[in-house]
Order: C-alpha cells, then structure tokens, then sequence
C-alpha cells in the first residue's frame, strides 16, 4: 500500500496518464473543468525495466511507476486509483480493414455503424496477438464515399473503413501486471502516438495529411493522418538511446555522462555546430576528462539520426499516403528537443517540419511544455474524450450534496 495520500477523488474528474516508456515513467494528472483540463499534477522517474519499449524486468517497471506516481499524488494532492496506460513496442502492428453490413431501417442508425465495425475485426489475428484499438477512418453509404458520419443517411449498405492495432498478448499482459502490482486500475490502454497526436496535432494538420513521429529512448512511434483520421501506424525499434549508445562508444565515456552531453551538447545537424567549439568529455576508469570539439560529436549524432528518419520515411512510403501530406511531419517525444533535428527531418523527408509541444490544456502547462511529456499530456486528453458530460454532472451534484449533508450535520451538532 502506498503512503502518502492526501484526500480521495473519485475516477470521472481526475484523470491520470501514465507513460511507462523505456527511458522515464512519467504520470500526469489532469483535471476535468467547466472550461477544458487542467493539469494539476506530475511525476517522473527512470525506467530501467523496459527494452525496445517491452517489459524485461517487473520489478525494477513496477518501482518506476510506483515512484512517479507517488510524486504524481504529492503534487496534485489526491489520490490516485486509475491511470491510461500509453502502450508502445516493437511488437505493436497496425492494418487497415473493411467491415459490410446491411442497413436494418430505411436509415443508418448507430446500431448499423457498430455493427459495420464490429464486421471489420473479422480479420485473421494470431492466437499469442490482441486487438488493442479499431479506429474508424470514414464510412460508405451505397456508392457515396468519404463520410466521416453516417447516421442519419438513407441507404441499403452500410462499408466501415477502419485501423486496427494488435499487440503481443504477453507483452500487454506484462504492462497489466506492472501496473496492478502498484494497486492501480488500468482505465484503459492507449497506443502511445494515437495519445501523443491528441496533444501536438490541430485538427486542420490531420485533414490536409500529417506524419507524427514521437522518437522516444528505445522506439520510434509512427503515426500517419489524413482527411482527419488514422491512416497508417508503425513502431520502428529504435530511438535516442541509441544515439546515447554511440556517444558513449565514440567519444570513450559511460553512458550516463554520454546521455548528459546528448542532452547539453548533442546537435543532429553538424553544419549548425560553430567551428572550434570545445566541449569537456569525463573519462571512464577514473582517467582525467578529456577536451573534444562539438563537431566530433555532431558527426557522431548525425549518421544515427538520419538512420532513425530514413527507417521513418520508408515507413511513410509504405503507408502510399506521402504523396498527400501537405502538413508535412511534427516531431515529438524525448529526442525530438535535440537541435537541429528538425533541420535535418526537413532534409530527409523533403517536407516541412516542426516539433511537437502538448497543447489545448491549462494548469501546469509551463511543467509539461516539452515534447517529452507529449504521450502523457494526451493520454489524459484521449481520457476525458471518454469521459461523458453526465458522469462529470453526476460527479459534481454528489460533491454538492454531500457538502450539503455535513453543513446540515455540522448545523444540528452546534444548534
């Protein structure tokens, strides 16, 4: 049982995020308002569980989330008890698919579109594999193509165009037992760059086409928009920590220090890198530090950089949508703060580029101002979609009259 806990808020107004990536486990708590969501709350602390962004130790996964939600309460002052879980890992898969029914009434009704729906997970899926989401993209009523809603239209066929993701049964099991091991419920769990999309894309970005690319410590989260839906999902098994790794390798240091100088030093983009600029390199073994330019660690940078963008290009060419991205690429998660990465995307994909910062939430917005808290922020966005207006009344009517009730208590004590 964890200790700590300040007052109880029920499920339905607060909501809880949790990021369990391969590099930080971060929580967010946000709050459900009149106006929109409020963060309130945040914790973070090292992952050293997770691989690739797939759970190889329990235990070290389940101190993670433990501590960062622990400072997740201190700072919200509340208690936590349900949390949405970003998922992530090489072993996430996405693939279109249609789904056929027969409209029952001379209108399409809602019972029609979740029936279409359910027609399209008819699809052969492995024993050891789980469907994780079926997003809708657009409907077919008869021969009329292209509709984002369909009830209420007349017709006889009812088409739904849908993006399945499956992931591995153990690996998703593992997050499961991770995250129950900490006395948490799983309110639901979120495909990390479908949660991330949430918090850094506009609307008008997934309408004219857009490639969201949320570069992590372990994996590369690949999500393609267009006409205002999910068009195409990927995870490529690398990340920034490989980046770290060929520092550490390059410029002879231990991996803490490396993934410092990533941090203070690191630039994608050697031509931005003034000439002569030196930098302070620690030694491993106790040597004394050593004095290198910041050109040595650019071209250090780069070749793996542009590696991890051209695997996320060739992804975008097999998705057949690149041709019309006409918002072009925005770059989120951990790496994506490097400079002169955005430079160097810009380069590779030959289309505009900007990062990533969560946006359309108040409260703490100057703690979560960063693209590394992109999947947390719209974990907790993608919740309160979920979250219906009535839950939120019912919620706000039983504070009122359980107030009411101790005044009255309180009145009749005294009085």
């Amino acid at each position: 049982m964890r200790k700590g806990r300040i007052k109880t808020v029920k499920k339905g107004h607060v909501i809880v995020g949790l990021d369990i990536g391969t590099t930080k486990t971060c929580a967010i708590v946000a709050e459900m308002t009149d106006t929109g969501i409020d963060i309130i709350g945040i914790g973070s602390h090292p992952s050293e569980g997770l691989r690739k962004g797939v759970v190889v130790n329990i235990e070290n996964t389940v101190e993670a989330i433990k501590k960062a939600v622990d400072e997740a309460e201190h700072m919200s002052g509340c208690e936590i008890s349900s949390v949405h879980v970003g998922i992530a890992g090489g072993h996430i898969k996405g693939q279109n698919s249609l789904g056929i029914v027969a409209v029952k009434g001379r209108e399409v009704d809602e019972d029609d579109v979740r029936r279409a729906i359910e027609a399209s997970k008819a699809i052969a899926i492995p024993l050891d594999r789980e469907i994780l989401h079926t997003l809708p993209q657009n409907y077919i009523v008869d021969d009329q193509n292209g509709i984002r809603d369909p009830i209420g239209m007349s017709g006889v066929r009812l088409e739904a165009k849908v993006h399945i993701v499956t992931g591995s049964s153990a690996s998703l099991q593992n997050i499961v037992k991770s995250v129950n091991r900490v006395g948490l419920d799983i309110d639901d769990m979120v495909l990390e760059q479908l949660a991330s999309s949430e918090a850094v894309l506009s609307a008008d970005e997934k309408d004219l086409g857009v490639v969201l690319l949320d570069i992590g410590g372990g994996t590369t989260d690949i999500a393609v928009f267009s006409d205002g839906s999910i068009k195409h999902t990927a995870v490529i098994p690398v990340g920034g920590n490989f980046i770290t790794s060929d520092i550490a390798t390059g410029l002879r240091t231990p991996l803490t220090e490396a993934e410092k100088i990533k941090i203070k030093y690191g630039c994608a983009f050697s031509s931005m890198i003034p000439k002569n600029e030196i930098i302070e390199v620690p030694s491993v073994g106790g040597r004394e530090p050593r004095e290198v330019t910041r050109q040595i660690l650019g071209r250090i940078i780069e070749p793996r950089t542009e590696e991890i963008l051209n695997m996320s290009y060739k992804e975008v060419i097999k998705s057949g949508y690149e041709d019309i991205l006409a918002a072009g690429v925005v770059l989120t998660g951990g790496t994506s703060i490097m400079a002169g990465i955005t430079e160097l995307a810009e380069q590779v994909f030959n289309m505009p580029v900007r990062r990533g910062f969560p946006a359309g939430i108040g409260g703490l917005t100057d703690v979560v101002n960063s693209p590394m808290y992109a999947t947390g922020v719209g974990l907790v966005i993608y919740g309160s979609k979920n979250v219906s207006k009535d839950a939120l009344k019912s919620f706000e009517m039983n504070i009122f009259g359980k107030t009411l009730h101790r005044i009255k208590r309180w009145f009749l004590e005294f009085f």
